[in-house]
Protein backbone atom coordinates (compact mmCIF):
# COMPACT_ATOMS: atom_id res chain seq x y z
CA UNK A 1 0.00 0.00 0.00
CA UNK A 2 0.99 3.47 -0.43
CA UNK A 3 0.59 6.24 1.78
CA UNK A 4 0.86 9.70 1.30
CA UNK A 5 1.60 12.19 3.77
CA UNK A 6 0.31 16.19 2.56
CA UNK A 7 -0.07 19.40 3.90
CA UNK A 8 -2.85 21.88 2.85
CA UNK A 9 -3.67 25.13 3.40
CA UNK A 10 -6.10 26.40 0.70
CA UNK A 11 -7.22 23.24 -0.71
CA UNK A 12 -5.28 22.92 -3.29
CA UNK A 13 -3.19 19.86 -1.98
CA UNK A 14 -6.54 18.30 -0.71
CA UNK A 15 -8.24 18.10 -4.18
CA UNK A 16 -5.00 17.06 -5.56
CA UNK A 17 -4.84 13.87 -2.87
CA UNK A 18 -8.47 13.04 -3.81
CA UNK A 19 -7.96 12.68 -7.26
CA UNK A 20 -5.08 10.14 -6.59
CA UNK A 21 -6.88 8.27 -3.71
CA UNK A 22 -9.94 8.24 -6.06
CA UNK A 23 -8.29 6.49 -9.00
CA UNK A 24 -5.46 4.65 -6.68
CA UNK A 25 -7.03 3.79 -3.37
CA UNK A 26 -3.70 4.68 -2.14
CA UNK A 27 -4.01 6.38 1.71
CA UNK A 28 -3.60 9.57 2.84
CA UNK A 29 -2.78 10.93 5.77
CA UNK A 30 -3.31 14.76 6.68
CA UNK A 31 -0.12 16.71 8.49
CA UNK A 32 -1.94 18.10 11.63
CA UNK A 33 -1.18 17.53 15.09
CA UNK A 34 -0.94 14.05 16.75
CA UNK A 35 0.09 12.00 13.55
CA UNK A 36 2.58 9.39 13.96
CA UNK A 37 3.69 8.05 10.78
CA UNK A 38 4.61 4.11 11.76
CA UNK A 39 4.95 3.43 7.21
CA UNK A 40 7.04 5.03 4.93
CA UNK A 41 5.81 7.09 1.99
CA UNK A 42 5.83 10.43 0.05
CA UNK A 43 5.17 13.73 0.91
CA UNK A 44 2.95 16.12 -0.90
CA UNK A 45 3.11 19.73 0.06
CA UNK A 46 2.55 23.55 -0.87
CA UNK A 47 4.69 26.29 -1.05
CA UNK A 48 4.20 29.76 1.11
CA UNK A 49 5.84 33.26 1.33
CA UNK A 50 7.12 33.12 -1.98
CA UNK A 51 9.43 30.21 -1.86
CA UNK A 52 8.95 28.89 1.75
CA UNK A 53 8.16 26.09 3.36
CA UNK A 54 5.29 25.77 5.32
CA UNK A 55 5.89 25.53 9.37
CA UNK A 56 3.57 21.97 9.51
CA UNK A 57 5.62 20.66 6.93
CA UNK A 58 9.33 21.49 8.06
CA UNK A 59 7.90 19.98 11.78
CA UNK A 60 6.87 17.09 10.15
CA UNK A 61 9.93 16.21 8.23
CA UNK A 62 12.29 17.34 10.87
CA UNK A 63 10.27 14.41 12.93
CA UNK A 64 10.03 12.04 9.75
CA UNK A 65 12.40 12.78 7.10
CA UNK A 66 13.63 8.86 7.50
CA UNK A 67 10.23 7.97 6.54
CA UNK A 68 9.75 10.01 3.39
CA UNK A 69 10.46 8.71 -0.37
CA UNK A 70 10.03 11.64 -2.39
CA UNK A 71 8.70 14.99 -2.31
CA UNK A 72 6.17 16.77 -4.13
CA UNK A 73 4.94 19.88 -3.94
CA UNK A 74 2.11 22.34 -5.50
CA UNK A 75 2.95 26.47 -6.34
CA UNK A 76 1.57 28.88 -8.23
CA UNK A 77 3.53 29.88 -11.68
CA UNK A 78 3.04 33.67 -10.74
CA UNK A 79 5.85 32.99 -8.44
CA UNK A 80 8.68 32.64 -11.33
CA UNK A 81 11.81 31.00 -9.78
CA UNK A 82 10.08 30.38 -6.64
CA UNK A 83 7.15 28.05 -8.20
CA UNK A 84 7.24 25.41 -5.99
CA UNK A 85 10.13 26.00 -4.13
CA UNK A 86 9.34 23.84 -1.10
CA UNK A 87 10.02 20.69 -2.82
CA UNK A 88 13.48 21.70 -4.07
CA UNK A 89 14.06 23.04 0.13
CA UNK A 90 13.27 19.76 1.49
CA UNK A 91 14.85 17.45 -1.73
CA UNK A 92 18.16 19.23 -0.78
CA UNK A 93 17.85 19.67 2.89
CA UNK A 94 16.71 16.17 3.96
CA UNK A 95 18.48 14.64 0.60
CA UNK A 96 15.23 13.18 -0.25
CA UNK A 97 14.06 12.24 -3.95
CA UNK A 98 12.27 15.19 -5.55
CA UNK A 99 9.09 14.01 -8.05
CA UNK A 100 7.56 16.96 -8.86
CA UNK A 101 5.83 20.42 -8.86
CA UNK A 102 2.06 21.03 -9.98
CA UNK A 103 0.36 24.30 -10.20
CA UNK A 104 -2.74 24.76 -7.77
CA UNK A 105 -4.16 21.79 -7.31
CA UNK A 106 -2.98 20.13 -10.76
CA UNK A 107 -4.39 19.09 -14.11
CA UNK A 108 -5.79 15.39 -14.56
CA UNK A 109 -2.55 15.25 -16.80
CA UNK A 110 -0.40 15.96 -13.35
CA UNK A 111 -2.04 13.48 -11.54
CA UNK A 112 -1.45 10.71 -13.51
CA UNK A 113 2.05 11.69 -13.59
CA UNK A 114 2.01 11.71 -10.23
CA UNK A 115 0.78 8.20 -10.12
CA UNK A 116 3.12 7.22 -12.88
CA UNK A 117 6.03 8.72 -10.95
CA UNK A 118 5.08 6.78 -7.72
CA UNK A 119 3.87 3.53 -9.31
CA UNK A 120 7.36 3.35 -11.39
CA UNK A 121 9.75 4.91 -9.74
CA UNK A 122 9.80 3.19 -6.48
CA UNK A 123 7.59 0.26 -6.71
CA UNK A 124 7.48 0.05 -2.73
CA UNK A 125 10.99 0.26 -2.55
CA UNK A 126 12.88 2.81 -0.07
CA UNK A 127 13.73 5.92 -1.49
CA UNK A 128 14.32 5.09 -5.01
CA UNK A 129 16.04 7.14 -7.59
CA UNK A 130 17.38 10.69 -6.95
CA UNK A 131 17.02 10.73 -10.79
CA UNK A 132 12.87 11.51 -10.24
CA UNK A 133 12.82 13.68 -12.52
CA UNK A 134 9.70 15.82 -13.89
CA UNK A 135 10.02 18.81 -11.21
Amino acid sequence: MVHLYYDSKTGNVQRFINKVIQITGWEAHKIEDGLTVEDAGHLITFTTKMGCVPDKTQQFMDAYASKINSVTSSGNRNWGKNFGLAANKISEGYDIPLAMKFELSGTMEDINQFIDIIKHQYNDSKRGSKKLDIA
